[in-house]
């Protein structure tokens, strides 16, 4: 069974620049937001406006290189933050500093509590460090922020390392502050509807992907550690019900309640997905994981795909999935080659990011 995918239209990222990297989708409770970055700015517009011809794109220069950290803006694009190697800092629209919160150094090795970037610019070792994430809660009251401790000069804890902060998104104030019980090489945050919940994914190699829920109360901050530290959160549905998560070793799809994190339902990749049709005949056996994406397209219904394992042989494959039973509904039909994997945009629609100009194709499903 094959579901057509309908074009709803191509945009240009938010960025016109050789060296940027791909648009990436940040889906808020009430708005999807476009992002790209080079070395010298981010840039960002609102879905919605574009899809009404009428984008306007935010751009904030950047305190350091792409490369040395992440980066998320304001619901209402008013702001952004960049987390760094070693300070969050939210920056508007001139590159002017709103604030910052300084921290532990992101290279493992480095014992500094840096002042600058400046202080690392050209240290070898410091072009490979690992690193953390923030975002701004649904409402953008909050900046949630993932962190290598210490946040003080001798305040060095040899038993807590990497450290999850909620601040206030206006001035930077540190209003709660938990052990993450990490330590990351990367990580990524997953928003909830509820301002005062956020899902957090942390990759630590061959160690495992710890996956945090974090509960703000408006004065304590308190995490729960979710599974066995393989499972990669994906996405929260609409509701906020339910998360969606993909085991460290892309077997398995997860439906979990967000109420206590337990798995409601799972689809084994191997058994729900049929082998890729250009596999060679001499090849018996291949195997065949979800990718590392996957997001709602409502409440029910899931998209993913194969991409990464299918490579090999062809042309990736997206996938539609009922949660509700966690049923492979079937392939994604499209009217002409895409390329990577498809991005949920909170909508109904997805989109697809051409490898050759960085447009943004926007799909649906064809009535």
């Amino acid at each position: 069974m094959s579901a057509s995918a309908r074009l709803v239209t191509t945009l240009a990222g938010p960025l016109d620049s050789a060296t940027a990297g791909a648009p990436d989708v940040l889906c808020l409770p009430d708005r999807t937001l476009v992002l790209q970055s080079d070395d010298a700015q981010l840039a960002a517009y609102d879905l919605a406006e574009a899809l009404a011809g009428e984008p306007s794109v935010a751009r904030f220069p950047a305190p350091w290189r792409r490369r040395f950290g992440t980066r998320t803006v304001a619901p209402g694009l008013d702001v952004a933050v960049f987390a760094g190697l070693h300070a969050i800092r939210a920056v508007d629209a001139h590159g002017a500093t709103l604030w910052e919160v300084r921290h532990g150094c992101w290279e493992g090795g480095c014992p500094e509590l840096h002042a600058s970037v400046d202080e690392y610019t050209d240290s070898r070792d410091h072009l490979y460090a690992d690193s953390g994430s923030a975002v701004f809660s649904a409402d953008g009251k909050l900046v949630w922020a993932h962190v290598r401790g210490p946040l003080t000069e001798g305040g060095e804890d040899p038993e807590v390392l990497d450290e999850w902060l909620v601040l206030d998104a206006a001035d930077g104030t540190v209003l709660g502050e938990a052990d993450a019980q990490t330590v990351a090489a990367g990580s990524d945050h997953v928003s909830h509807p509820d301002p005062g919940q956020m899902g957090l994914s942390v990759g630590e190699g061959q160690d495992g992907v710890p996956l945090l829920w974090g509960h703000w109360d408006g004065e304590r901050l308190s995490v729960d550690r979710i599974g066995d530290d393989d499972r990669i959160l994906l996405a929260v549905s609409p509701s906020g019900e339910h998360f969606l998560t993909v085991t460290h070793y892309q077997e398995l799809l997860a439906l979990h309640r967000v109420a206590d994190g337990s798995v409601v339902s799972e689809l084994d990749a191997d058994e729900a997905v049929t082998p890729h049709p250009a596999l060679p005949p001499e090849i018996d056996e291949a195997e065949v994981h979800w990718d590392y994406y996957a997001g709602f397209l409502d409440e029910h219904t899931v998209i993913t795909g194969t991409v990464e394992a299918d490579e090999e042989f062809g042309a990736g494959r997206h996938w539609l999935v009922d949660v509700r039973d966690m049923r492979l509904l079937g392939e994604v039909g499209y009217p002409f080659p895409v390329s990577g994997v498809p991005l949920a945009l909170g909508d109904g629609s997805w989109c697809t990011v051409t490898e050759d100009t960085n447009e943004l194709q926007v799909w649906r499903l064809d009535a």
